[in-house]
């Protein structure tokens, strides 16, 4: 178990300087099925992260750069006339591979943010009335910068909620700084990693993240987060069932990246402000004090008794 795991993580810090929090957000959406939305400014190595990520695992990797005149086409596919043979063929989009970095999602209007639902939550596409499945395994990290509002779109409800993480990537320390400028102004060239896992092998581990014990406990708990997080007077939108589920599956995810078979009430904590910050919609009077999505989930996290 602490093999694979430890080989990822040997074989991204090859390239990647820093960026924990992201490698693990990575693992555990991987092992659980989901998708990550990661905000940041740019510059801070997302796109070197999952790009390296998608090679470690041997898996294939698609950048799509989302902007105003991207079209659902673009990003699905559709039917090409051929004349030779006077039929139409099916040509299939970028977004069947493995691992889809959709790059500042937040500049596509919602019709082409609206065409990764599918995709994201049933593994499959429909194009002219015909059901694609995609590759297993399948995930998408889309990216978006916090500070330009200038030609954004604000992403739907929908597809926020189809996020299992919302995770934030802040500027590096500086001594991480300092390697990350001495690695890549340095005369040779920069070690490439090498694959760790294979595609089966990530799927085998899915079913043993899955099969880790959780105290019956730890399931109350989760449901009261998400159900407090509801009934709070600066939230107008709290967490789905889905955000429960979510805090489970994560939690899993983390206790075996921690080397161990069980989840403790430690693994929901850590794994809480990642999975509810982008759930949580505060209402205007709290969005105007100054009230954060991140100080409501330290709220709820001292409110509700750890079991």
């Amino acid at each position: 178990m602490s093999d694979a795991v430890g080989q990822i993580r040997k074989e991204m810090a090859r390239v990647l300087v820093g960026q924990h929090e992201l490698v693990d957000g990575l693992m555990i959406a991987l092992l659980c099925q989901g998708h990550v939305l990661v905000e940041g400014v740019p510059g801070l190595a997302k796109t070197t992260a999952v790009r390296t990520f998608a090679r470690v695992l041997d898996l294939s990797f698609r950048r799509i750069q989302f902007t105003p005149d991207l079209l659902p086409a673009d990003l699905l596919g559709t039917q090409v006339y051929e004349p030779a043979q006077s039929t139409f063929r099916l040509h299939r989009g970028p977004i069947f591979h493995h691992v889809i970095l959709a790059d500042e999602i937040n500049r596509a209007p919602a019709k082409v943010q609206s065409a990764l639902l599918e995709a994201m939550e049933e593994r499959q596409v429909t194009l002219a009335g015909e059901t694609l499945r995609l590759p297993e395994p399948f995930l998408v990290m889309a990216t978006q910068n916090p500070v330009e509002q200038e030609g954004v779109y604000p992403l739907p409800e929908a597809q926020v909620d189809r996020f299992m993480l919302k995770l934030r990537v802040d500027y590096p320390s500086r001594d991480e700084e300092v390697e990350i400028v001495r690695s890549r102004t340095a005369p040779e060239e920069i070690q490439q990693p090498g694959a760790a896992l294979s595609s089966a092998q990530i799927l085998a581990l899915r079913e043993t993240v899955r099969a880790l014990h959780v105290e019956p406990s730890l399931y109350d708990y989760a449901v009261a987060l998400v159900a407090r997080s509801r009934a709070l007077a600066s939230v107008a939108l709290g967490g789905s069932p889905r955000a429960s589920i979510y805090l489970i599956e994560a939690a899993r995810a983390r206790a075996y990246l921690e080397q161990r078979d069980f989840v403790l009430p430690e693994d929901v904590k850590q794994v809480a402000p990642s999975v509810l910050r982008h759930r949580l919609l505060l209402t205007y009077e709290a969005a105007a004090e100054g009230q954060t999505s991140d100080a409501i989930v330290r709220e709820l996290l001292a409110a509700v008794p750890t079991p």
